[in-house]
């Protein structure tokens, strides 16, 4: 017999040959198969490391290139710090949204809300801050962000013989998605603890079922906020300077077409509306900033000036398209 074939493995029946084949084909393992599925480091002894089988990494590490497990020891680049900042911002925004709306226009307990609630979360944060890892530290060691699906490992566990499912689900972003969930909780925690006794004390202007309102709302949004970032937290990582910057020109152009504002004095009239400006004027920075996030400053700052140009066109041309003017001059034209 001049030679043999079988599967995988094809060598000549001389002896020197067999000498050589046979060794390859018992070292071959086999592979860890699935996106992110590791194995995990048992031990090590000098540079020999001795691995475990393939299966889930351990929360805080996430496979490298050879599919070994690695702990995560990088922190947060600028985007992801922005990325965090927005989602801290989401229930910020949305409670200072709800108390005015249901503060009414001759209660003077609104700005003791606003600054409540900005102690909430900024408290929530820094307890959020603290207790990751490390822990008692500001900063965080995390994972590098490299593709969507790092957001999504659960749709990604393999079956190998399609009937049994490797549950190999981690947290391969760690830990900007887990942080964030820690972080409603300690705001939800925090308003239950602080707002109902000053809204009780001092929301004197307000009826019975209206000075509550207010903290039912967030009993509603901060439900609705963990659910979208348990699905679309990937999603929202990569899009939320766009949103930033859609929504901070939706609300600015409602607010002011709502409020009847035409021209600049309308503003200093009121300080209120004045305020309300500025806000979207630094939601508007914060969209920019994330989206250029400031690599080249001599490129980047420029387009800061860009921010209150939605605002000015608007009070320029709306004397232009105010409905009664459009009306009175169509109904002259016929």
């Amino acid at each position: 017999v001049s030679g043999w074939s079988g599967p995988g493995l094809a060598f000549c029946a001389s002896p020197g040959n067999a000498a050589r084949a046979l060794p390859a084909a018992v070292d071959i393992q086999p592979a860890c198969l699935g996106l992110y599925c590791g194995r995990t480091v048992l031990s090590v002894n000098g540079s020999v490391e001795t691995y475990g089988e393939c299966g889930v990494c351990p929360r805080g590490q996430r496979t490298d290139d050879n599919k070994i497990c690695r702990e995560c020891l990088g922190s947060p680049d600028r985007y992801d710090w922005l990325y965090l900042g927005f989602m801290a911002m989401l229930p910020l925004v949305l409670h200072w949204f709800f108390i005015e709306w249901y503060s009414g226009k001759k209660s003077s307990s609104a700005l003791l809300q606003h600054l409540t609630a900005l102690l909430e979360c900024g408290v929530a944060a820094v307890l959020t801050l603290l207790l990751s890892d490390p822990a008692g530290s500001l900063r965080i060691r995390s994972c590098r962000v490299k593709k969507l699906s790092d957001w999504y490992t659960m749709l990604y566990n393999p079956s190998p013989d399609y009937i049994t499912t490797v549950h190999c689900t981690h947290e391969a972003v760690y830990p900007l998605y887990t942080i964030v969930f820690i972080y409603y909780a300690f705001c939800l925690v925090l308003m239950m603890l602080l707002r109902p006794l000053l809204v009780k004390k001092i929301a004197c202007g307000l009826g019975r079922s209206d000075r509550f309102k207010s903290i039912y709302a967030a009993l509603y949004f901060f439900p609705i906020l963990t659910v979208l970032q348990a699905v679309g937290g990937g999603l929202l990582y990569y899009a939320f300077p766009y949103i930033i910057l859609v929504l901070s020109l939706v609300t600015l152009a409602v607010y002011m077409s709502a409020s009847e504002v035409e021209f600049f004095k309308d503003l200093l009239v009121r300080k209120k509306r004045l305020v309300v400006l500025f806000s979207h004027w630094l939601l508007h920075a914060y969209g920019i900033i994330s989206i250029s996030k400031l690599d080249k400053l001599e490129q980047d700052l420029p387009l800061l000036a860009l921010v209150p140009a939605p605002a000015l066109f608007y009070l320029m041309t709306a004397k232009y398209t105010e409905p009664s003017r459009i009306l009175s001059e169509g109904g002259n034209g016929h």
